[in-house]
């Protein structure tokens, strides 16, 4: 049987390995320092996330290229963004999303996740959970690590934004608010776009609920929503907040919040 052709790299990944094997050498061997090529891997990581850099460096690069995983899909965005854009320059406004991010994204990678996208105000995350070849009712549980990260991220996240509005209080500025969906389910993980332009991302129903809970926070006035999917391994540490309507979810959900901020 002849063998398939390989897939072709993408051009930022052939980009990096150029930059790779023109790494120039001492005499006698050896990169000259700086290490360029080590750079251009941590430059791909830098804009692509760990795991999705790897794959992309390994020419998983194929559109419609992915695989099915188990995760915890992470989203959190900032409240009112339109209201604050509005209020002061655009470099300032800039200035405060990247000092959101320094909080919520960096919290993130902190505890282990992996950070898909910023999606305007948004940071859009997963936390991978081991065992996909087991179903998730198998695989998920406490000690696997997965859920309990996403929420020391969760915490994490909210004591840094607080110390961040203690910042800008004192320089005379609006604090930053924030909604945090935190959900757990199978997705679909992997090349999405055209051939001109793709991106890693998570598809699935898990990923669209947890927009829906995002979108949730400010209704039910809590800067953290958790799905029911968490309570059982996580019992003492949720408050239940009843059963809601999901937009396009037929069935009530009981949606839960963290007892230790449920303010």
């Amino acid at each position: 049987m002849a063998q398939a052709a390989p897939l072709p790299m993408c051009p930022m990944a052939e980009t990096c390995k150029g930059m790779m094997e023109k790494t120039p050498s001492r005499p006698g061997g050896g990169a000259l320092e700086p290490d360029m090529g080590r750079s251009a891997e941590d430059l791909l990581k830098t804009y692509l996330g760990e795991r999705t850099g790897e794959r992309v460096l390994a020419g998983q690069t194929k559109r419609g290229e992915g695989e099915k995983i188990h995760a915890v899909i992470w989203l959190c965005d900032l409240r009112d963004s339109t209201g604050l854009s509005e209020s002061v320059p655009v470099e300032d406004f800039f200035c405060s999303l990247n000092e959101f991010f320094d909080c919520t994204a960096a919290a993130v990678l902190e505890h282990g996740g992996e950070i898909l996208s910023y999606i305007g105000d948004a940071v859009l995350a997963i936390f991978a959970i081991g065992g996909t070849e087991r179903p998730l009712r198998e695989a998920c549980f406490r000690e696997e690590g997965g859920c309990a990260a996403a929420l020391a991220a969760a915490r994490d996240a909210r004591t840094r934004v607080d110390a961040l509005n203690q910042r800008r209080k004192a320089r005379g500025e609006s604090p930053l608010n924030f909604g945090l969906a935190i959900h757990v389910g199978d997705v679909m993980y992997g090349n999405l776009g055209i051939a001109q332009r793709m991106q890693f991302t998570v598809i699935g129903a898990a990923a669209n609920e947890t927009a829906r809970l995002a979108g949730m926070c400010k209704g039910l006035g809590r800067w953290v929503l958790v799905s029911s999917a968490f309570p059982s391994c996580f019992p003492n540490e949720m408050v239940s907040l009843g059963h809601h309507t999901m937009r396009g979810v037929e069935t009530p959900q009981e949606i839960f919040t963290l007892i230790d901020h449920n303010d």
